[in-house]
């Protein structure tokens, strides 16, 4: 029987994490089904929450059958849906089609994690879901003009060889730095769009958070954000190589506490996580050293970001533990103080 075989570590690991996700995920997208008017759009959002809905039942299920606590996540008190609408239709298309970006990262993880095979099955099932909701999302921002699409370069009519060591450093201010490479245009601009998403939401979270520190933080979000999008973009411009127009995916001016402080602060460490694992790919794969800094210094901004965020979460008691070892030296202590 398959469910004699006791979970790993990593099977623990990513099914927490797939709770803790698609509980966050299923409050915003009700939200948005609760106001989106867009009729093109909306089966999209609908489709993403219907998903989000069947996999927390699937991940009780598989909790229940082996005895696993489920956690607590994030439920009906962490949204008002009597709250005025807060995005436009235009950013629950992109919203979704990022995410989709972000669940296909994890669940590719996730599978490449698990060993048990009912449990590769259920991160498999949810890796095809969600690529086929990006498919659906892409799909209708292609269809009303609203995609942002990476860079046109030619095609190549031959093949080259790398033949110097001058290739993989850019930091001589007295010689020409070479051109951007396919690979590093691609993950400058994938980046530009991630930061893009991550300043809205930032804006709206600012918005409608009663807290000040929360404010302050979402506000700083929101200025690296930007300055990490000029970055990149500078980068791409210095080879003329002209960034398309980023959909217009504003937000209302709302200041009604819509989702909780709790929920919203959750978010943004995983859209942080998320955006520091782009930055260590466009590192590993770009082959100018000046690139490479840049990725490198800027995901160290990143991660002094998650941590003021994270003390504030600790602070409030909004930061679940994850699961994890017990702690076999406090466990003697407490038995001979009993």
């Amino acid at each position: 029987m398959e469910n004699n075989v006791h979970l790993t570590s990593a099977e623990i690991a990513s099914l927490w994490t797939a709770y803790m996700n698609d509980s966050m995920s299923a409050n915003i997208l009700r939200f948005m089904l609760n106001h989106i008017l867009d009729q093109d759009i909306k089966p999209v959002v609908q489709s993403a929450y219907d998903i989000a809905s069947n996999h927390l039942n699937q991940l009780r299920s598989i909790f229940e059958d082996e005895s696993y606590s489920v956690p607590n996540g994030f439920g009906e008190q962490d949204v008002d849906m009597n709250a005025p609408w807060l995005f436009t239709d235009t950013f629950c298309i992109s919203y979704i089609r990022h995410m989709g970006k972000v669940g296909m990262l994890s669940y590719s993880g996730f599978v490449s994690m698990s060993d048990r095979e009912d449990i590769r099955t259920y991160f498999s099932h949810a890796l095809t879901e969600t690529n086929n909701l990006y498919n659906q999302a892409s799909k209708i921002e292609l269809e009303k003009g609203i995609a942002g699409r990476h860079p046109y370069i030619e095609v190549p009519k031959s093949i080259d060889y790398v033949d110097s060591k001058t290739y993989m450093s850019s930091f001589n201010p007295f010689s020409d730095q070479r051109p951007l490479n396919a690979i590093e245009i691609s993950h400058l601009y994938m980046n530009v769009l991630s930061n893009s998403i991550g300043m809205k939401l930032c804006i709206a979270f600012a918005q409608i958070s009663p807290r000040k520190e929360v404010q302050d933080f979402m506000l700083r979000g929101k200025d690296i954000s930007k300055k990490h999008a000029k970055i990149f973009t500078d980068k791409l411009l210095e080879d003329e190589i002209e960034v398309s127009n980023i959909p217009d995916v504003g937000v209302s001016d709302s200041t009604t506490p819509t989702f909780s402080d709790k929920l919203m602060m959750f978010h943004m460490s995983l859209l942080i996580s998320s955006g520091v694992g782009n930055y260590a790919t466009g590192a590993a794969t770009s082959q100018r050293s000046d690139i490479a800094i840049d990725y490198e210094r800027l995901s160290f901004e990143n991660a002094k970001l998650s941590k003021s965020g994270a003390d504030i979460m600790i602070k409030h008691h909004w930061l679940e533990q994850p699961p994890g070892v017990k702690d076999r030296e406090k466990l003697a202590k407490d038995k001979d103080k009993s």
